[in-house]
């Protein structure tokens, strides 16, 4: 499957490292890695586009004293890899010294590696990934008669292998798997206008992914329900975020809660540990260790050691996201999140969207948003979107060219609840949010 085995890059990591040592660098860390895939989309039956990715990179970082330097190269030559370290030892020299730059400790570093089993090949020839893109497409065009043209249908693969790493002696190879249909379809014409929706799928394994069928048939029906969409009077009314957007109220709640934002001091949460931003009910953990979840590892970006933890516990702020370097900046331990975050779970309150729906009787359902007017500074929340109108518990008309508006310190507390909804497709298991009330602009 790759061009390189796992000895190569083995090797190439450690010639970096030796290499760094030897010209100078008091410490250093690299990351060398190589990426396949391969994406075919077919639109009205026919192939539209084919393409195949071969990536590979070498990203070495050294470590002058506290001063810091950068390279990168795609060419894992022993002259290219030479070159690289020179570049970087070159920018380190030239860097300002930083008290909090360095590797993350030596203690810090993992030592056990479960089988997070995040690895599937699918080798699937041009013909046949032509073929469940087309049995999609179709199966979106016979699902709703209002159906009256096609974005497209595709399939796409991913495989990824790396090793990480760095001059306390910690060297690991890990490898992944990413694999997707999609389908996205156009309804309508006439009075009721054009709406355009999709829907689609994503695992580490193939054999996990929903069949074609089922994501064409959802993609018509999302598309087919956004006909005759109005707008509302403004005012101030519940809001319920459907799974497929409540995901980006915790992102932005990850955001205030990260190193960098914290750090500086651009996030409403500085500060903040010990303090009260969900209902008591809710609790968010982050669960790196999930098998074929799709933030899983057993190390970070740095090496350091993954753990289950609560980041917000019956509702009250218990941990951040750091690294090493915001961690020291903050003189706090990291948290073992240089790179990003693994496997975020909110709890439930509710066992599903319509138990929400009837608890709310009648507010907003929102499907869809738009643009990015979300400031972590002060907390101000403003965004497009688009939905359903709901009376009493019962979805009524589609709604569009809205905007809905709050401060996320006052929407995140006043969470009425949580349904067991989340899409698994995700990383990060958030279902069906209902908010008590917020601002709704329109008409």
């Amino acid at each position: 499957m790759f061009n390189h085995s796992e000895q190569t890059l083995r090797d190439v990591c450690a010639q970096a490292l030796a290499l760094a040592k030897a010209g100078g660098a008091t410490a250093a860390e690299a990351d060398v890695s190589e990426s396949i895939g391969q994406s075919v989309q077919v639109r009205l039956q026919q192939i539209e586009q084919i393409e195949y990715q071969q990536d590979k990179s070498l990203d070495l970082t050294v470590y002058v004293g506290q001063r810091k330097g950068r390279a990168s190269t795609a060419d894992f030559s022993p002259a290219a890899v030479a070159d690289t370290v020179r570049a970087a030892l070159d920018i380190a020299r030239y860097t300002a010294e930083d008290d909090c730059a360095g590797l993350a400790d030596a203690a810090l570093m993992a030592t056990e590696f479960p089988d997070l089993q995040s690895y599937y090949e699918w080798t699937i020839d041009t013909a046949a990934a032509a073929e469940l893109a087309r049995r999609s497409e179709a199966a979106a065009q016979a699902a709703d008669s209002r159906i009256c043209n096609s974005e497209g249908a595709g399939v796409q693969t991913g495989h990824y292998h790396y090793v990480y790493g760095n001059s306390h002696g910690f060297m690991h190879y890990q490898k992944s798997s990413r694999h997707s249909l999609s389908c996205s379809m156009v309804a309508g014409g006439g009075k009721q206008g054009m709406q355009r929706d999709y829907w689609y799928d994503l695992a580490r394994d193939p054999a996990d992914l929903d069949s074609p069928e089922h994501i064409g048939q959802t993609a018509a029906r999302r598309a087919a329900q956004r006909l005759g969409a109005k707008s509302l009077p403004t005012g101030s009314y519940p809001v319920l975020f459907d799974a497929t957007v409540s995901g980006s109220l915790i992102g932005h709640l990850v955001g205030a809660l990260s190193g960098s934002a914290l750090y500086r001091q651009t996030s409403f949460l500085t500060d903040s540990i010990g303090q009260s931003i969900l209902p008591p009910a809710l609790s968010l953990r982050e669960e790196p260790h999930l098998p074929k979840a799709l933030a899983s590892t057993a190390f970070d970006a740095e090496g350091v050691a993954t753990r289950p933890r609560f980041v917000i516990e019956n509702g009250i702020i218990r941990g951040y996201f750091l690294g090493s370097y915001s961690a020291r900046k903050l003189g706090l331990p990291t948290t073992a999140n240089a790179g990003g975050v693994h496997n975020l779970v909110l709890n439930h309150t509710h066992p599903s969207q319509a138990e929400l729906l009837r608890e709310m009787g009648s507010g907003l359902l929102v499907t869809e948003l738009m643009g990015q007017g979300v400031n972590t500074v002060t907390g101000d929340y403003s965004r497009g979107a688009a939905g359903f109108w709901v009376e009493n518990g019962e979805i009524a008309y589609p709604v569009q060219e809205i905007t809905i508006a709050g401060r996320l310190q006052d929407m995140l507390p006043n969470i009425a609840g949580a349904a067991n909804d989340a899409l698994k497709r995700s990383a990060h298991k958030v279902g069906s949010l209902l908010l008590e009330k917020m601002t709704v602009a329109g008409a």
